[in-house]
């Protein structure tokens, strides 16, 4: 059985919050986009979710809860990607049940 079976992203919505690290740090963008990817050939939607640091690079953007501005829905119950088919490829790569996942699970209290 794929111990991964347990994890439904769509029921959880963790590892699309601010880490409490960078939360600490003072931090409000997190998940770096790389200047080829497709979200910022989507004018409006890079205008409404991207934030670029003062060197210019660019992230999704964080709410003022640490929630990224395309996460819909409440945390741990029911949530859905507003930009899912353009998002960044280091949201693609995320893995259920990978220990970045589970640190954003214990962090949000989620499972």
């Amino acid at each position: 059985m794929d111990p991964r079976a347990d994890y439904d992203c769509q029921a959880c919505g963790a590892c699309c919050c601010n880490s409490s690290e960078n939360a600490a740090e003072g931090t409000r963008w997190w998940v770096e986009i790389g200047e080829r990817e497709r979200i910022l050939s989507h004018r409006k939607v890079a205008q409404r979710h991207v934030h670029r640091d003062d060197d210019g690079v660019a992230h999704l953007r964080m709410d003022d809860r640490g929630r990224c501005t395309a996460l819909r829905g409440a945390l741990g119950q029911r949530v859905s990607c507003a930009i899912y088919e353009v998002r960044p490829r280091a949201c693609r790569r995320v893995e259920p049940g990978s220990q970045d996942c589970e640190r954003a699970r214990r962090e949000r209290l989620i499972g």
